[in-house]
């Protein structure tokens, strides 16, 4: 059966806990717990306010927007806000008020008001307007004069996505609730410092894979609880290999400088090989010159 999920009951427990101001008495100025409904009464089918259960053929809540196709599943995903007054600021707030401020931050584009799909309300009591993100509807029905509709993606709330953010900067806004204290300086300072150009990691985290890198730069390969390697091709790995093939390479080098280079007999022949009888007759010196044509001479002769 239709369910109201866990992101649309907080949002009716923040208003209720700001706007009713009087818990204990039933009265026409406070936003009164029957005033904030989800799930739909039993007759009711289509619309937000059902979850897959009481969908209709073509239900606009799931058919016009991929995000409510692929989010449907039991949850209702609306929520009515009723009447209220509250004095706070100095001024007076209510739900005519609260409604167009809401619509004016939709329409903005705030980031916590892009889950919301669509808010069916009355500006002064007397006309009924809607403003839809998809812009496919613009009329409700007199209801609406006395309650407030807001229909939120269906994939927000299959998600679970908080949607208390909105709500709790209108409250802040007119004065209901106090704003968070100003850093000081010093926290400023700390966290431009500390900060590690990504939302999701943290000064801690990053320290701990350093000391893990550490550990695993200093420690002999294969040292179990240590970081695993970096990944293949990275520099690491890439000196890693390096520092493996190092032994083989020293035996080599080794070897070859204990090694004989020399092979004078090779050497001579080739050598004379490349020389004309001429060239090789300028080679000689001539003191040797006789010695060598005496030397000629007797291997001719036996």
């Amino acid at each position: 059966m239709t369910r109201a999920p866990q992101n649309l009951l907080a949002v009716r427990r923040l208003l209720l806990d700001h706007l009713n101001v009087d818990p204990d008495t039933v009265r026409g100025q406070d936003l009164e717990p029957a005033e904030v409904g989800i799930v739909g009464d039993p007759a009711h089918r289509g619309g937000y306010h059902c979850g897959s259960d009481r969908v209709v053929t073509r239900d606009y809540s799931v058919v016009e927007s991929p995000r409510d196709s692929a989010g449907l599943t039991l949850d209702a995903a609306a929520l009515d806000v009723g009447l209220f007054e509250v004095r706070a600021g100095g001024r007076t707030h209510n739900l005519r008020s609260f409604s167009t401020w809401c619509v004016a931050q939709c329409a903005d584009g705030t980031p916590d008001s892009r889950d919301i799909r669509e808010i069916i309300y009355s500006p002064d009591g007397k006309v009924v307007r809607r403003w839809d993100r998809l812009r496919k509807r613009t009329s409700g029905d007199s209801s609406h004069l006395w309650h407030t509709h807001f229909s939120f993606f269906r994939d927000s709330i299959k998600a679970n996505r908080d949607q208390t953010p909105l709500f709790r900067r209108y409250l802040t806004t007119i004065g209901l609730i106090a704003p968070p204290a100003e850093e000081s300086d010093m926290e400023q300072t700390d966290k431009l410092a500390y900060n590690t150009g990504v939302p999701t990691r943290t000064v801690g985290q990053v320290l701990a894979d350093l000391e893990n890198l550490r550990n695993w730069l200093i420690s002999p390969v294969g040292t179990t609880g240590l970081l695993s390697p970096p990944l293949a091709e990275s520099p690491l790995m890439l000196l890693l290999a390096m520092a493996r093939a190092y032994p083989a390479l020293v035996a080599q080098v080794k070897a070859l400088s204990e090694g004989d280079f020399s092979d004078e007999q090779a050497i001579v022949t080739g050598v004379l090989a490349g020389l004309s009888p001429e060239q090789i007759a300028e080679a000689i010196p001539p003191t040797i010159a006789q010695q060598v044509t005496d030397e000629l001479a007797r291997r001719l002769a036996a």
